[in-house]
């Protein structure tokens, strides 16, 4: 295994984040399960969307792409099929990731490529000056909602397990050996990794506060005969303790990946592949498209 340190992913660009943003522990994590993995900055790959969290792909060390709002998956899973070699990682916040790309995040966990989506949930759209989000509490106040929300909160575990996902896990900003421990195990997971990770925003999310968490978060690891790899009981646990838990909540280790099961997917990756055509080849290919 290679070695690498923290330092190493770490460039000179300083995060912009509010003082106090759960998303500084989220970049450390994955900083340091990096580094404990034995991981090369030119070995991984962070790709972001919209929002807070989309700054951090410019904030590691590593290769990095800013998408737009809701696209960081479909770009992540196109990174990773044309090159396995890579270890990629996908973020994003809940309005990038249970909003307006939501369908892409289910269409990624029942297809199980071999990557880790993170997201920074906070309960609200930080970056947009605070208004409702899909994670946001029935009856929760903000701008959009001043007489507050009338919808449904999304359980974004619940909705992983239940769509397929062969890794669901959730994690606490305030947290950080636990977040990182969750991310080293999401990456070493053969298949699509989710983490959910509770990303207090200070400045406009003054109810789900780090305080908040600490009082109603369950630790999984804390149930007596907790098995991550029964999905009857992930969803049983889920429902009772309202999705408050963090931890891995439901792992299956049998299922093949996409890669996997892809017919004529190349051992070698496509990136390091020879994409020359020979010229008689290249003439025939463009006699059938004129």
């Amino acid at each position: 295994m290679s070695t690498s340190t923290v330092k190493d992913f770490r460039n000179d660009v300083k995060p912009n984040w509010c003082p106090g943003c759960g998303d500084f522990s989220v970049q450390a994590s994955i900083q340091r399960a990096a580094a404990n993995l034995g991981l090369l900055p030119e070995n991984m790959v962070v790709v972001s969307g919209i929002g807070c969290s989309g700054r951090i792909s410019g904030y590691i060390r590593s290769y990095g792409l800013h998408g737009i709002h809701g696209r960081s998956l479909p770009i992540a899973q196109g990174v990773k099929m044309a090159n396995r070699d890579l270890t990629v990682i996908a973020s994003g916040g809940d309005g990038d990731g249970y909003a307006i790309g939501v369908g892409h995040t289910i269409h990624a966990m029942r297809r199980n490529i071999d990557l880790t989506y993170i997201v920074m949930d906070n309960q609200i759209y930080g970056l947009t000056k605070g208004q409702t989000s899909p994670r946001s509490a029935t009856g929760f106040v903000t701008k959009s909602t001043p007489q507050g929300t009338i919808e449904k909160t999304l359980s974004p575990t619940e909705l992983a397990v239940t769509s397929g996902a062969t890794f669901v896990a959730q994690g606490f900003s305030a947290d950080l050996k636990g977040l990182t421990a969750l991310i080293e195990a999401g990456i070493q997971h053969k298949g699509f990794s989710f983490i959910n990770v509770f990303s207090p925003c200070v400045t406009y999310n003054k109810v789900n506060t780090y305080d908040w968490f600490k009082e109603h978060l369950t630790n999984l690891n804390e149930i007596e005969d907790y098995d991550s790899s029964s999905r009857e009981l992930a969803m049983e646990t889920l429902i009772e303790h309202e999705s408050l838990v963090k931890g891995i909540i439901y792992q299956d280790k049998e299922r093949q990946s996409y890669q996997d099961l892809a017919n004529g997917y190349a051992e070698q990756s496509l990136a390091h592949s020879n994409i020359n055509l020979h010229t008689s080849y290249f003439e025939k290919l463009m006699t059938e498209f004129m």
